[in-house]
């Protein structure tokens, strides 16, 4: 697929290129589309498979599940979309401090396979141990590989750079629209656990693929930036066995006590992935060492951290909240032709690939003309979306409530205005991130965009965890209004944030 897809050469450098780009980018294309096969496949089936043999399953559904509550399912569907992208920020750090971004990236897919190989295996532990697995990998995976993305570029002021995270952005949507369609219909319609296995297949090609291509990426992906001394090796190792241990004997405690219920671990790491993105803005904020021009464009980043994780509070619910009214309260035809609710979630990435182009040449074409809008009007334009399509979600969800299927075009189009809304906001997110990331903390602050997610995800977790249901109409329009308010608000001071970011734009 990659050789179908290159061309003559262009630019100074010469040799063979990926749609113009460096030929390193069809590798990491590939990775992530892999990766994000077996991610969103798992995904499509998570709460499903937890409401599964449930009373908030849909009436002949497979069972065969957890049997869970609506409300738990979604925490822990929050809870562990949220930690897959806080452990971003540590996968960051191992390729800054460790391993580098391309042998973390190696380790990161094999971790990630193991874990789909656990939840192919029925059985509450190896469920939540494969949860844990490829939340770690994940984590490890996505700052990296975003990082080498950069790696391929020469500077932030390489006119090809926000270019080439759209179509690594395309790659990623690629493998979220298929997987649905394949890991979701079997593990729905058939049996959960062979999804999974899929799902581990997925992971294991894209794990072949990025090691056969490792030779196209550049050399700056295998250079460690920051190395750990032997002596802050020994520091971090002793902290981690202590963080291990007392972890341990206060769990063990409540087990031997007979107090332990899953919230006594939801409820702590929902509150760390609120936490913990707070205190590392403040720290990298609060270091001395940066220079001055650095300083001020981490004040203009805290703009965009907290509108992003505004807006992914609203987007991630697509794989609950959405999934949920999909499975339940959504007709399953169109035409005559019936589908699986889990093809509901390909939807968004259907759309990205077919609009992603479109807007990569819209934003090329106003540059041209002097008229593109900046990224802080963007990050606007997104909110404001992003709750318009919840303002949208309230009239089927009213239309629902006597027990009514609607149609599955009110879902199409609430998908639709969120794709808009994330073609705003995400590729042009994590081409911000890279430059106007300091030096220091370069694969970092890779990590500390994807806190955002955290959270964001967090947040409707929280509201989980105390009972709230998140598919009432008003918890949906509190948020549609949130979301539109950020967005008028975060325009309104776009001059100022604009001068926090320097050069950059």
């Amino acid at each position: 697929m990659a050789s179908s897809l290159t061309k003559a050469p262009v630019g100074p450098t010469g040799g063979k290129t990926f749609f113009g780009h460096p030929r390193g980018l069809a590798t990491l294309f590939m990775t992530e589309m892999w990766e994000r096969f077996s991610y969103y496949g798992m995904r499509a089936l998570l709460v499903l498979y937890l409401v599964s043999g449930g009373v908030d399953a849909a009436d002949g559904s497979q069972g065969g599940g957890l049997a869970m509550a609506a409300t738990t399912a979604s925490a822990i569907y929050a809870v562990y979309v949220s930690m897959v992208y806080l452990m971003a920020m540590p996968g960051g750090w191992f390729g800054d401090r460790v391993w580098g971004a391309r042998k973390t990236v190696a380790i990161a897919s094999f971790v990630i396979m193991a874990g789909h190989l656990s939840l192919a295996v029925p059985g509450q532990a190896m469920f939540f141990l494969g949860l844990i697995l490829v939340a770690v990998g994940s984590g490890l995976l996505k700052a990296n590989i975003s990082t080498m993305v950069g790696h391929l570029y020469d500077g932030a002021d390489d006119p090809r750079r926000d270019g080439g995270f759209t179509i690594f952005y395309m790659g990623i949507n690629l493998g979220a629209f298929a997987a649905p369609l394949i890991i979701g219909t079997v593990g729905e319609k058939h049996n959960w656990h062979y999804g999974f296995a899929l799902a581990a297949l997925g992971m294991g090609l894209g794990l072949v693929q990025f090691l056969i291509g490792t030779r196209n990426l550049s050399p700056k992906s295998s250079v460690i930036p920051n190395p750990l001394s032997p002596e802050e090796r020994k520091n971090v190792l002793t902290k981690v066995a202590l963080a291990v241990a007392a972890a341990a004997v206060f769990y063990g405690a409540v087990v031997a006590l007979g107090m332990y219920t899953l919230n006594w671990a939801l409820v702590p790491l929902t509150l760390a992935g609120l936490i913990i993105p707070i205190a590392v803005l403040a720290r990298i904020k609060r270091d001395r060492s940066l220079s001055d021009a650095e300083q001020s464009k981490m004040s203009g980043y805290i703009w965009f951290f907290v509108a992003a994780a505004i807006f992914w509070m609203i987007y991630d619910q697509g794989g609950s909240t959405l999934a949920l009214f999909a499975d339940s309260k959504t007709g399953d035809s169109v035409l005559g032709f019936s589908f699986p609710a889990t093809w509901f979630q390909s939807l968004n990435p259907l759309f990205i690939m077919a609009l992603a182009p479109v807007f990569a040449w819209l934003w090329l074409w106003l540059a041209r003309k002097n008229q593109e809008p900046s990224t802080v009007v963007k990050f606007a334009m997104a909110l404001v979306l992003v709750g318009a399509s919840f303002f949208v979600f309230i009239v089927p969800m009213g239309m629902a409530g006597d027990g009514t299927m609607v149609s599955p075009m009110w879902l199409v189009s609430i998908y639709m205005i969120q794709t808009i809304a994330e073609l705003c906001l995400s590729p042009v997110g994590l081409s911000v991130t890279t430059k106007m990331a300091p030096k220091k903390y370069a694969s970092q602050m890779m990590g500390v965009w994807f806190l955002a997610v955290t959270a964001g995800d967090c947040a409707t977790g929280l509201l989980s965890l105390a009972g709230v249901s998140l598919n009432g109409t008003g918890i949906i329009a509190m948020q549609a209004a949130l979301a539109a308010l950020a967005g008028v608000a975060i325009y309104m001071y776009r001059g100022k944030v604009k001068a926090l970011m320097g050069n950059v734009r």
